[in-house]
């Protein structure tokens, strides 16, 4: 962080302008981080505003949590204390799954959740977070800011009432906590199972019963059996919440979420009368949170798996008759929702031949260097 408080018109006071547009471009291209860091000594003359933002995520996941907070942060020392969010957690201002209307409604001014929360409003929320059997996090990353698919789902969002951000990505996510074992299809009939967005329409097709529940309120619908499973994200912020203790099998891999974005809801009354400095800066906070929220995952879940194995957790693999099982109804799934649906199959064609190229090419570098280096560990000392 730059402790000098001059501004660019403290020391170069014929500048013009344009000079100070120039450097937030420039800073921004070079690296989101250093575009934050490089904002704060030129927007002294900026409005003085304070938003609210709602989260889907209550405050003990630091991590998912967490990334509304490193905007609200990077925004605040950006605009030099000018631009303040206060984020809330589930629950406070809003209902945990009451995050997209309140900001629709203009009820608060921001929000950040999982798109695919809110898919029985639309399924075509469910593409802005993840889908059965669908893209990884690069991937996702990928379709988002190159391939098309931030301009497909603000178009979308538009009719919303809100401008959307990528706010985070968790990689892809475990196959959740059960306390029987998955072996056949027909131990899925009858199961109650936690589980988000899109797969529960997935699972039910092979006699599941998908239960919605915000994080907070999982673990003790598991201690008391209303439950017999769920799914969360992965090791770090399952440890957390202490499914482990409740449930002894811990399934793998999250087969509906090969990657799972996370997303900031911006009212569009309120992004449009952002000064465009403002709109910039919040932005590039979105996408350095984005980053980071990948990043922490990455180095916590595997010193949290280590945790739980050690512990007595059963680690287990779906059987590949379940998966098959599985991506058999989530692609019947997906043909009659596009064919019931414009706004979803505008969104679903375009996104599966971009799947269908990323798979060509992960198949080809990626994931054969992967299984490689996963099958021949180097050794260490």
């Amino acid at each position: 962080m730059n402790d000098d408080k001059k501004t660019v018109s403290d020391t170069t006071p014929e500048q013009p302008d344009l000079s100070r547009r120039k450097l937030i471009t420039g800073a921004a291209s070079v690296g989101v981080a250093a575009g934050a860091l490089g904002f704060p000594a030129i927007v002294r003359a900026e409005p003085q505003i304070k938003w609210r933002l709602a989260s889907s995520f209550p405050k003990s996941l630091d991590t998912i949590y967490g990334a509304a907070e490193v905007v609200a942060k990077h925004v605040a020392n950006a605009t030099n204390g000018k631009f303040q969010i206060q984020v809330f957690s589930g629950g406070e201002i809003v209902p945990a799954f009451g995050v997209l209307d309140a900001v629709k409604d203009g009820t608060v001014e921001m929000g950040h959740s999982a798109s695919y929360y809110f898919y029985g409003k639309d399924p075509t929320f469910a593409f802005d977070t993840a889908v059965p059997f669908g893209l990884n996090s690069r991937q996702q990353s990928a379709w988002m800011w190159e391939g098309g698919g931030l301009e497909l789902l603000r178009e979308f969002f538009r009719d919303w009432n809100i401008y959307q951000i990528p706010l985070g990505n968790t990689g892809t996510q475990m196959g959740g906590w059960f306390r029987k074992e998955i072996k056949t299809v027909a131990d899925l009939k009858g199961l109650k199972m936690r589980i988000g967005g899109f797969a529960g329409q997935v699972i039910s097709r092979l006699g599941a019963v998908p239960q919605q529940i915000p994080g907070g309120d999982i673990y003790p619908a598991l201690e008391k059996g209303t439950i017999d499973a769920a799914e969360w994200v992965g090791p770090y912020d399952d440890h957390k919440l202490g499914f482990n203790k409740v449930a002894k099998y811990y399934y793998y891999p999250g087969w509906w979420e090969g990657s799972a974005q996370l997303t900031a809801y911006v009212n569009l009354k309120k992004w449009a009368e952002l000064p465009k400095d403002y709109q910039q800066i919040l932005e590039d906070a979105c996408a350095y949170a984005h980053a980071e929220m990948q990043a922490r995952y990455d180095v916590k879940n595997p010193i949290a798996l280590k945790q739980l194995v050690g512990s007595g957790t059963k680690l287990t693999p779906f059987p590949k008759e379940v998966l098959l099982a599985c991506k058999a109804a989530a692609e019947e799934l997906y043909a009659e929702t596009a064919a019931a649906n414009p706004r979803f199959k505008k969104v679903y064609d375009a996104w599966a031949k971009f799947r269908a190229d990323q798979e060509m090419w992960f198949s080809v570098a990626e994931a054969s260097f992967d299984r490689f280096v996963q099958g021949n560990p180097l050794k260490t000392k």
